[in-house]
Formats: structure tokens, C-alpha cells, sequence
């Protein structure tokens, strides 16, 4: 498995703080203004990147009222996928103006293309990376000809089996793709954090041999920073400045302090992850002294026999490890002791009869 990529200079893998992705999506509610503000709050918020969707409702679709393209149930019921996508899409004229803003607030940008046309498009703007959406892993023609623009990918997950998986992966690789991270993903908004069972995320990285992160559709940060403890270092969150404001997406996405609890909570997270680790660490040396060891309780006086009467396991520290006292126990004392002498091995040698 590659141990990391890099994205606009910053390495994501398991050895560096989770990658947090701050998705605008269709929260601009269709004002530039409101895009701009939102890309604010997440670099305020300490987000590593904003991504796109970068669509027209004519790529994706036709206008069409037919059954098969009217949505029932959900956040969108009623609409026809025409109708969702030209109220929900960036216009195309607002990404150079939302690149320019990103390199004014020094915060990374790029997106996730729907069609050739967008990824033409991103490339004519120096988009540092890609994202393929959840909906478009089976579209192995688009991954292709994203791969070959030699981009770091994410792949997005949800609703695809293993074998789309591996297909989605195989296809980017064969097309040169060498940096890439899959995400594991529920396709439901908002998702039931039930049904994100995370322990599909090692496993994702065994069976594929790549970095995995989490695109994550639940309403609050708990299922994210679970996945961090579990290897994720990508985290996708839609992101908007108000949950409430009554866009397509605005209802399952995090609001500005929230995104900032998910960047502060997400490293903490990976922090104490940490790695593999059976000594003591530098936090717990100073409390070693409130261990047991072994002390005298009593005074002794020479030719005293140690019993569990004048020796004790007890606190401090500075003794023998109580383990030894069944050794100390009935040996006679060369010298008087004071009670509250710890038996130390240089004691044991000097002053009691072995």
C-alpha cells in the first residue's frame, strides 16, 4: 500500500493529521456571495481544502418528466432530476472566480467532474486534484480520463460493491494514476450513522492496498472521528453557513463551528491513535513513584526476620516490584533499618542475609 500522497504540497497517509475536505456542494444556494463565505469559514475553521461539483443539469441528464426521472422520497421529493440539478449545480463561470478566492485564503480547491467536459475545464484552471463521486465510480470512461491527467484521485464508495470497487481502482491505475485515495461512503442523505460500518475501512485498505478515508453524510462529527481511529486520513463533510438555510444539501451538512470541532476532534483522534506502543511514556514517568514497591513498615532491628509483619507491598515506588517479596520474605536482617526504608536491590545485597 503507498504510505502517502500528496495534495498541493501536503502529504495525506497514516503518519501525517487526518486531510478534512470541506464539500460546498450545492450550499451556495445559488450566490457567488454565499460560495465565498462558506470558503471563508472553512479556512477559519482549519479545513484543508474545499471541493466542487462541477455538473450542468444537461451533463447529467435530460429534461425529462417521465416516472424514471421524477425522485421520490427524501430531501428532494417531487422534482425531476432536471429540475434538482439546474436549482443545485456551480455555474461554470463561478469556478475561476472560487479557484482565485482559494488562493487568496491559501486553502486548497479542486473538484469532483461529472462529465469530460469538466474535467477539461478543471485542468484549464490547475486543479491540484479529483474527486469521483460516489454515483460516478461505475463510470469506469470518466475515471479513465481523469486518471490520465496524472492527478492524485479520490475515489468516493458508496452504494458500490467490491467489484466495482476493484474496478473503479484497476481502471485508474491502468490509466496512470499513482496517488490515490478511495473513501468509504453511505450514499444516503442524511446517512444513518448505523449503516456506515467502519470496520470496512481496514479491511478496504487490506483488500485494495490503498489509503482509505471517509465521506461522511451523517448530521453530527461522531462517525468521522470514529473512522480516524480506524485509519481514515481523508475526511469529506458537506459544509454550509447554516443549516436551516434551505438549500438541496444545507439540512446533513456541518455548520462553521462544527466543521471546526471535526478539524480540532479529527487530529486529536489521529494523535492518540499513535502507533503500536508497550513502554512508558514521557507523560507517565514522573508518576512511577505511586506504584507499589517494597518498604519496611517497622523498625528492624539485626538478626530480625522479614515477615508480611515489618514488610509491605505498598506506595511509593522506590523499592522492589512487589513480585519479589516472597524472596525477601524470612531472611534476617544484617543491620537495624527504619521503618519506611525501601528494600532495594542494593539493600537486599548489603544488608540482609541471602
Amino acid at each position: 500500500m503507498t504510505n502517502c500522497i500528496t495534495i498541493d504540497g501536503r502529504k495525506i497517509g497514516p503518519n501525517y493529521p487526518p486531510y478534512i475536505i470541506a464539500e460546498l456542494s450545492a450550499n451556495h444556494n445559488g450566490d457567488i456571495n454565499r460560495a465565498f463565505k462558506i470558503m471563508e469559514e472553512a479556512k477559519k475553521a482549519g479545513a484543508d481544502a474545499i471541493k466542487l461539483q462541477s455538473y450542468t443539469a444537461d451533463t447529467l441528464t435530460i429534461d425529462c418528466d417521465s416516472e424514471d426521472f421524477k425522485i421520490h422520497g427524501g430531501l428532494w421529493d417531487g422534482q425531476t432530476l432536471y429540475q434538482l440539478y439546474q436549482k443545485a449545480h456551480l455555474p461554470w463561470e463561478w469556478h475561476k472566480p472560487l479557484f482565485d478566492k482559494a488562493k487568496e485564503l491559501e486553502i486548497t480547491i479542486f473538484s469532483s467532474p461529472f462529465d469530460n467536459t469538466a474535467v477539461d475545464m478543471l485542468e484549464e484552471l490547475g486543479t491540484p486534484a479529483y474527486k469521483i463521486a460516489s454515483f460516478e465510480v461505475v463510470d469506469l470512461s470518466l475515471i479513465e480520463y481523469v486518471a490520465k491527467t496524472g492527478k492524485p484521485m479520490i475515489i468516493s464508495t458508496g452504494m458500490a460493491n467490491k467489484l466495482e470497487i476493484q474496478e473503479a481502482i484497476d481502471t485508474a491505475k491502468k490509466a496512470g494514476c499513482k496517488q490515490l485515495v478511495v473513501l468509504h461512503c453511505v450514499s444516503s442523505y442524511p446517512a444513518p450513522a448505523g449503516e456506515y460500518n467502519l470496520a470496512t475501512l481496514p479491511d478496504m485498505a487490506k483488500s485494495f492496498g490503498v489509503l482509505t478515508g471517509l465521506s461522511d453524510h451523517t448530521i453530527d462529527n461522531t462517525t468521522a472521528i470514529t473512522a480516524v481511529a480506524l485509519g481514515a486520513c481523508v475526511i469529506e463533510k458537506h459544509v454550509t453557513l447554516n443549516r436551516g438555510g434551505g438549500g438541496p444539501d444545507d439540512s446533513f451538512s456541518l455548520e462553521p463551528e462544527e466543521l471546526t470541532q471535526l478539524c480540532r476532534d479529527s487530529k486529536t483522534a489521529w494523535s492518540a491513535k499513535g502507533k503500536v506502543n508497550y513502554e512508558r511514556t514521557e507523560s507517565e514517568q514522573d508518576n512511577v513513584t505511586f506504584r507499589r514497591s517494597l518498604y519496611l513498615v517497622k523498625d528492624v532491628k539485626k538478626g530480625e526476620v522479614l515477615t508480611q509483619e515489618n514488610v509491605r507491598s505498598i506506595r511509593p515506588g522506590f523499592g522492589l516490584a512487589p513480585k519479589y517479596l516472597s524472596l525477601i520474605l524470612g531472611k534476617k536482617i544484617k543491620c537495624d533499618m527504619c521503618r519506611g526504608t525501601p528494600l532495594t536491590q542494593n539493600k537486599i545485597l548489603d544488608f540482609i542475609e541471602v
